[in-house]
């Protein structure tokens, strides 16, 4: 009996629940009062419960009403989402969106982002993957991947589009007890090669041999920023980061900034851009959150 319950009475339920009487509910349906009356008579009837006290002059839920309106509730929303889904994807909007983030683009900005999309498809799931350097490329160019957003590496066929996003700027930072951060002026290459030097790394062949603003004979390779972040603060060597990244531990001291000689008068920025395969662009939730990536982001030059 239970299997011929309806989303209409549950909706005629959480209705009456909500205004407090079967009238307001009706009006609130566009339906007579008796119609109301009638599909919950019905409802609890299947159920076996009783979910409304009707010796007051208003029904009052019962304890087991309370129980499962929370229930009908649930099941509402599950039905909305489901036919909100429905619609996008009769209208082309994707089953999911898969997304692959170079791990230098600033969390705070994908984070808006991504909260925007939420409200905006509620419906579609998203898939989050971060890589660094070249390893973002494969999953985009093997169809994982709607788009990824990509840092400093070269795409040398037209098998992808790129549209350009922001430009992250890199800065050189030591750990304040590091003999680097004690160096008076513009650091020489001959001075910062007797250091050891922390380099972001990844296991793609598109970023083997290349190297960005690598200064030292004397490095260690880490794939992992957060990694790399911690090595920094334990004063075990120098090396490039995301400003954003480090932003509080320069204002706090426990990391510093260092010049480098014959470095780029408007200092290192790694151009970040949305990147997909070009006989295959995003559909229109993919499209809609690069085109959020590309508003909601600052132009450089505000750094």
């Amino acid at each position: 009996m239970l299997d011929g319950l309806s989303i209409d009475q549950l909706r005629t339920f959480i209705a009456a629940a909500d205004e407090g009487s079967f009238s307001a509910a009706g009006r609130r349906l566009k339906r007579a009062q008796s119609v109301v009356s009638q599909t919950l008579a019905n409802l609890e009837a299947q159920l076996g419960v009783q979910l409304f006290d009707r010796n007051t002059r208003f029904p009052v839920l019962t304890d087991a009403g309370r129980a499962l309106l929370v229930d009908a509730r649930e099941v509402a929303a599950r039905m909305d989402l489901f036919k909100a889904r429905a619609k996008g994807l009769a209208g082309g909007l994707e089953a999911e969106l898969s997304v692959v983030v170079d791990v230098m683009f600033p969390i705070r900005n994908l984070t808006c982002a991504v909260a925007a999309f939420q409200a905006e498809f509620p419906a579609t799931p998203l898939r989050l993957y971060v890589e660094t350097l070249g390893a973002v490329v494969p999953p985009i160019a093997d169809g994982r991947s709607a788009f990824g957003i990509t840092g400093s590496i070269p795409l040398l066929t037209p098998q992808f589009s790129r549209e350009r996003l922001l430009g992250v700027r890199i800065v050189m930072v030591a750990a304040a007890e590091h003999p680097l951060a004690a160096h008076n002026g513009p650091i020489p290459t001959c001075v910062l090669a007797k250091h050891l030097q922390l380099v972001l790394t990844d296991r793609s062949d598109l970023s083997q041999g290349r190297d960005f603003g690598v200064f030292s004979p004397r490095t260690w390779r880490l794939a992992d920023l957060g990694a790399k972040h911690a090595f920094l603060r334990a004063g075990l060597g120098w090396g490039g980061m995301p400003y954003e990244a480090v932003k509080d531990d320069l204002e706090k001291g426990a990391l510093v900034e260092i010049a480098i000689e014959d470095a780029p008068v408007d200092g290192y920025v790694m151009t970040m851009s949305a990147v997909y395969r070009t006989d295959s662009p995003p559909g229109p939730s993919g499209r809609w959150l690069i085109e959020r990536l590309k508003d909601s982001i600052p132009h450089p030059d505000k750094f």
